[in-house]
């Protein structure tokens, strides 16, 4: 009998989201002795060949599973991601990255709530704290309020990273984190905003948000917020795009109080009358003088009445479709470039100076290792030590 379950090789490449000809071709299986690669792959999933070790290295890179669950007696339970407020097709609810990322954050935060612990942390009182009764406004004024967030600072920054800086830096001082993962660790696992844009773990010690940083940098305070607000209701779950959803139309209400009050936006815009092309232009110089991206002042607009629910829908659309071409116009760009954004720099933005203080603390106080920094951090061990000691970490 194999030590490998059959049962084990099946779950893995479903999973994974691939057909058995897809794996069989991404795993190298050749036609050998009068059968098929798909057929070989049968074979083993059947448990009528077993498969050897270099067999299995492979399939754990191509399923993008760790070796060591290939030797489970069963296969595991899906990771629980708290609820799913997407109203996506159930064809495009399943993805193998989010999931890996899920099960990713989720290990990250059970160590991120140890460290805590030992530190004698307090429970962060935000969380579950208000219903969905409450009106949008008034949980929006409560949040600036806890954050003690200045709305006139976070418009007086000089650039759209500075104002999203001073943002995140008010939400970690209230015990929660920030973490920007829209990946697992390269471009080519990159988890579009259809699926995944925002994350919520409503834990009371160790409050997470994390946002898909292949989103525009511009849309990053709207997901915080938008976040924030499920943390507040108590929520762990996946938020993308979809408004449709009563939850996530809250949660966006709430984020747009935040930002772009109601009375403020009215008298920022007197768009009724104007053609699409007008109101995009105008849209725009609005986004980049307030710090926050074109399309939540689109939702805006829609939400206090200026415009209309068919304008709004094609505005969103108008400027997603840039943002797509930008995209790959910088994409193009980084492969012909030399070089790149520095390692250390990029991951320091990813988990945030909170994280990173954190971690360098329970180092030195020797609660930690550096496997499990490594691991809370998205980094490996060796990597620990340069990635804490770059200048404001102590």
């Amino acid at each position: 009998m194999s030590a490998i379950q059959p049962s084990i090789l099946t779950w893995a490449r479903r999973t994974a989201g691939l057909s058995i000809e897809d794996a069989a071709l991404a795993l190298g299986f050749t036609d050998t002795r009068g059968r098929s690669g798909v057929q070989r792959l049968e074979a083993l999933e059947r448990g009528e060949d077993e498969p050897a070790r270099g067999v299995l290295l492979k399939m754990a890179k191509v399923y993008r599973r760790p070796l060591l669950v290939f030797y489970l007696a069963e296969p595991p339970k899906i990771g629980d991601r708290g609820q799913d407020f997407r109203t996506l097709p159930e064809r495009k609810r399943f993805n193998p990255e989010l999931d890996a990322l899920v099960r990713d954050i989720k290990a990250r935060q059970g160590l991120i709530r140890s460290m805590l612990e030992d530190d004698n942390a307090e429970p962060v009182e935000i969380v579950n704290s208000v219903t969905i009764d409450l009106p949008a406004p008034t949980l929006a004024a409560r949040m600036a309020g806890q954050l003690n967030f200045s709305l006139a600072a976070y418009r007086a920054a000089k650039s759209a990273d500075e104002a999203f800086s001073y943002l995140r830096e008010t939400i970690e001082a209230s015990g929660v984190f920030v973490l920007l993962l829209g990946n697992l660790g390269s471009h080519h696992t990159n988890i579009p905003l259809e699926v995944f844009r925002g994350f919520a773990l409503a834990d009371r010690i160790a409050p997470m948000i994390v946002i898909n940083d292949q989103d525009a940098k511009a849309a990053w305070p709207f997901t915080a917020l938008h976040e924030l607000a499920h943390l507040w209701l108590g929520h762990t779950g996946i938020s993308a795009e979809d408004g449709e959803n009563r939850i996530e139309r809250y949660c966006n209400d709430v984020a747009g109080e935040f930002l772009l009050p109601g009375l403020d936006v009215g008298s920022l815009a007197p768009v009724q009358k104007q053609s699409v092309n007008a109101l995009s232009d105008h849209v725009e110089r609005l986004a980049r003088t307030l710090h926050v991206s074109r399309s939540m002042v689109a939702y805006r607009l829609y939400r206090t009445g200026s415009i209309d629910k068919t304008t709004w829908a094609t505005l969103s659309q108008r400027f997603r479709d840039e943002y797509l071409r930008f995209r790959q116009r910088e994409a193009a760009k980084s492969r012909n470039a030399e070089g790149g954004p520095d390692y250390y720099v990029v991951r320091r933005h990813r988990v945030g100076q909170t994280l990173l203080r954190l971690v360098r603390r329970s180092l030195d106080d020797g609660t930690i290792s550096y496997t499990k920094a490594g691991t809370v951090l998205g980094v490996k061990p060796r990597n620990v030590e340069p990635l804490l000691s770059l200048r404001g970490t102590r």
